[in-house]
């Protein structure tokens, strides 16, 4: 996920004034002006890298100096050294716990997503790992950008990468049907319609009312391998991605993607997984004078 850098300073910049207030009045009081610093940014347990390109053009943009040591995406054990800053004291000091927040998370999302598409693998399944837009509030880049590290897919980025016919639309329109008619009417063709149905017999309806995608919601494994024997015997499996979502976890989802889905899709990796610890450690102070 490629933004030009101006724009992710803007970004990063946004998350760091919303943290730092009037300023780092703790950082203010004690540290002198003319102090400056070395650090090492270090993981403090195994896991998969995300955020050091964030960290690096954020203190970058407030004049540190920055060296990556690692890449994104790079699995690396407990202590190891992920980047070195150095530069003014007192800007390190301030940006610190912003910094890591971004690694933390970002690298704690990429870890989980690695390890469920692991789980997949190694049954030899070629089944989709995908989040959902269960975001943090204001962090929908990063929290993406980190599933895509780990090897998963990003599904929708915003409301308008695809229509997404969910159970609220059908409510208002009155069918399945009629969603997926009235949406095929008025879209641009570089847009697929995906459906959100909750029976066996709606997910053959949304197959040949012309949808590209099905999002079978909250349907148990046994649901799925029953409407999946009901659109082989319809002629109707395999014309378009079948999606499984609501309810999947780590724990069992390995049981949906042996079902014969393309995707299975949880909000779990965004929302619900631990960040990874890291922590910024000073090897070196000195004044400029």
């Amino acid at each position: 996920m490629f933004l030009p850098k101006k724009i992710l300073e803007e970004k990063l910049r946004n998350i760091l004034a919303e943290d730092i207030g009037q300023g780092d009045i703790t950082t203010a009081l004690i540290i002198p002006a003319d102090s400056t610093a070395e650090a090492e940014v270090i993981a403090k347990e195994a896991g998969v890298i995300a955020g050091l390109e964030e960290a690096r053009i954020l203190s970058e943009s407030l004049g540190l100096e920055a060296e990556i040591l690692v890449s994104d995406g790079e699995k690396v054990k407990a202590r190891s050294v992920l980047m070195k800053i150095s530069g003014d004291t007192r800007t390190m000091l301030s940006v610190e716990r912003m910094l890591l927040n971004v690694i933390s998370r970002m690298s704690g999302i990429a870890t989980a997503t690695r390890k469920l598409i692991q789980q997949i693998s190694k049954s030899r399944l070629k089944t989709k790992v995908a989040c959902t837009r269960k975001v943090a509030p204001g962090l929908l880049h990063f929290d993406k950008k980190a599933v895509q590290i780990g090897g998963g897919d990003t599904h929708r980025l915003h409301l308008d990468d695809m229509i997404m016919i969910k159970d609220n639309h059908i409510a208002v329109v009155g069918s399945v049907k009629k969603a997926i008619e009235k949406a095929r009417k008025e879209a641009s063709f570089s847009k697929k319609i995906e459906v959100e149905v909750t029976t066996e017999k709606d997910a053959l309806t949304a197959i040949r009312a012309g949808a590209d995608i099905i999002m079978l919601d909250n349907f148990s494994p046994k649901q799925i391998q029953k409407t999946v024997r009901l659109l082989k015997k319809e002629r109707s499996f395999g014309k378009v991605l079948l999606e499984a979502s609501g309810g999947i976890t780590a724990r069992n989802i390995l049981a949906y993607a042996l079902t014969g889905v393309d995707i299975v899709s949880l909000g779990e990796i965004t929302d619900s997984a631990k960040a990874l610890d890291v922590s910024l450690e000073l090897t070196r102070i000195k004044k400029r004078t």
